[in-house]
Formats: C-alpha cells, structure tokens, sequence
C-alpha cells in the first residue's frame, strides 16, 4: 500500500485536493492511503472547513492551526509541525499542492529529511520574483521528485530550467519526473458544476437571475496593502457599475474586508458600499464561487485560480495584476492583464462587451488529471 501524506492550507489548495482525494476514494482505495495534514494557514469557517463538507475531502487527521502571520514565522511554525508528523508518518510521498507558504514548509521539511516531494501545479511562473508565490513555487520544483504540471507552457519553464523531460525510472530529487498531466481544478469544476446548479442559490438570493453582472475579487496583498493600488482597483469597480448599468459581484476575502475602509479615500468607500449595483459579500462556498462564475459575463480577479475557473466557463478575464502564470488566457485572447489601473480595467470591460470574441479551446486537460497523478505515483513504486 503506497502512503501519501497530503499538504493543505489555503482555501485553493483545499478544493484541489478534493480531485485526488476523490480518485482515490473512487478507484484507488486499495493501493493508495491518504493522509490528510491542514496547516491551518486559512481558518476562517467560511475560507476552509466548509470546503471539507461540501466537496466530500475527509477529515483531516492532523491541523496544525497556525493561523496568519508574517511569512517567516507562520512558515517556520508549519515546517516544525509537518516534520513531526512526517516523522511518525513515514510516507512514500509528500503532496504538495501551488504555491503558498504551507507549499513551501512542506518542501523544506520533506526535502531536508529526504521524503520524496510530489508537486503538483509545477512548473508555473509569473518571472516576477517579488511574489512570494513565485519564490515558494520555484523553491517547491527544485526539491521534488515528480512534478505535475497542468500546461505545456509550465512544462517548457522547467526545460528551460533544466529539467529533463526524459530520466528515466526510479525517479528521486536529483532524477525527477515531469509530467504534463493536466489540471487536477479542471477535474473539479466539470465534477461540482452540475451539483452547484442543484445546490446553489446565490443568484437568486442576489437578485440576479435576470440581470447581467460580473464576478469580482481581489485578495493579493500587493493590491489590499497599498492604498493607490485598492484606489484604482475600486475606483475602476465604481465606474464601470455606474457608466455601464451592470452589477458587480464582489466576494470579499477576509484581508479585503479588513483593509477596505483603512485603505479607500473616504469618498469612495462610501460610494462603494451605498451603491446599489455593488455587491460586498462574505466569502462564498465553492460551489457558490462556481454558479457565480457560470452566470457572470466577465469576471475580474487578481487570482491565478479564479483566471483559469472563468477560462473553464467560457468567460473573458480582467487580470488586475501586471503578469499571469496563465499566459495561455492571454494567448487566446480571453484575458486582459490591466495591474491596478482604473484606465485600463475599464478600457478592458468595455473591450469585452463589445467586439470581443476569445476563444476557450481544451488547453487544460481532459478531467482526468487526478487519476492519471495517482497512476504515476503507482508506477515509480512498483
């Protein structure tokens, strides 16, 4: 029987454990045991356990509840705890989901104690190091023994890297497998979409049914942190519910909500939460997030998750970033990268409701890509 020990720790990282998780359940129970280990870097209700009810993730047998926190002390605090239980555990393989700071504990602590590291999300770059997701992913790559990359972009960073896309069998930290496997989160929208119609009341407890709107959020510290940034972010949001008549929908993440009155003048907060089109919201479930992103004509986000669910839906992306690590949605000319600048998130909508026609071809895999990380895992065991 392999055993895996699965990392999670954010609210992304959760949903797409729920892929593995599921393929193992449905057709692996006899060759693959589960260990789940939640760091407890997200732990609001609402960010983390109701993601364990709803998508049928087991339970988790360890949680390490450290909270939030400057990066070093929160990474240091989770390294120590996942050493412990890696310890006790003696796992074949330690999974590792993206790019967060429980990605990055799990990386050090595994590799230091020479656990063999799967990563799954490989291969992905923003090429902008002042991102810590961006530090945590390449740190996470150079320390794994099989990596899983959702794109054929993510496979030519790592040959271009210098990773070999051919070692042969076993595979180990300086003999790495790479794979293009496709996205375990594609898996899980064709999986939780029909289940989010049946469930999912968002839209009508919005009001919404037969009124267009788009889908915002925005949670990256780089944007809620500096106020000129939150500004322009808001400013655009404002203006585009007020000139174009559309509601927007803005499932506020806790960090948004926290700083949205420290950080906006005070006249456009004020603007924002008596506007009758604007819609702050608690942070919503998955299969809301899902029934919000299969209704809305456009969606704006600094996300990387939420770029790749509106591209799965066939819905254009505002990308208030200055880069992407999913440069195939600007490639298919169904994203916009606009940063924080009011002028260009507007420029970009009104682009997108009008003349605009992108195309959303299958860049992301076949909705299998679960099994096929489960099948690859067996295979350099055997």
């Amino acid at each position: 029987m392999l055993k895996i020990l699965t990392i999670i720790g954010a609210r992304p990282q959760i949903i797409k454990a729920a892929a593995l998780s599921r393929a193992i359940r449905e057709s692996f129970s006899d060759q693959i045991h589960e260990v789940l280990l939640h760091t407890g870097q997200h732990y609001d209700q609402n960010m983390s356990a109701v993601f364990f009810q709803q998508l049928g993730i087991p339970h988790p047998d360890y949680n390490l509840n450290v909270g939030s926190g400057a990066h070093g002390k929160q990474t240091a605090t989770m390294i120590n705890g996942i050493e412990e239980i890696l310890l006790k555990e003696q796992p074949d393989y330690i999974v590792l989901y993206g790019d967060t700071n429980s990605t990055l504990a799990g990386a050090i602590a595994a590799s230091k104690i020479h656990v063999p590291i799967v990563h799954i999300e490989a291969g992905l770059r923003s090429f902008n190091k002042s991102m810590p997701e961006e530090i945590n992913r390449i740190m996470c790559d150079h320390a794994s023994t099989m990596l899983f990359s959702p794109t054929l972009t993510g496979i030519h960073n790592l040959e271009c890297e210098g990773f070999s896309m051919n070692n042969p069998t076993p595979y180990t930290i300086d003999n790495p497998g790479v794979f293009h496997s496709g996205d375990v989160m594609y898996d899980n929208s064709l999986f939780f979409a029909t289940l989010s119609e049946q469930k999912s009341k968002i839209i009508s407890e919005l009001g919404l049914q037969n009124r267009p709107f788009i889908l915002a959020t925005i949670h990256r510290d780089n944007n809620t942190d500096q106020p000129e940034r939150l500004n322009g972010i808001f400013e655009a949001v404002y203006q585009i519910s007020s000139q174009k008549d559309i509601d927007i929908v803005l499932p506020l993440h806790p960090r948004t909500a926290k700083l949205l009155k420290q950080n906006l003048t005070p006249a456009l907060y004020a603007n924002i939460k008596h506007h009758p089109g604007i819609h702050l919201i608690a942070p919503v479930s998955f299969l809301d997030m899902i029934a919000l992103e299969k209704h809305a004509v456009m969606v704006m986000t600094d996300s990387g998750g939420v770029q790749k669910e509106a591209f799965y839906f066939g819905k254009p992306c505002i990308i208030m970033r200055p880069e992407t690590e999913w440069v195939e949605i600007i490639e298919h000319g169904a994203g916009i990268l606009c940063d924080a600048d009011t002028a260009r998130i507007k420029a970009a909508v009104i682009h997108f409701m009008s003349e605009a026609k992108p195309s959303f071809p299958k860049i992301f895999g076949d909705g299998k890509a679960a099994w096929f990380i489960c099948e690859q895992l067996l295979k350099n065991k055997n």
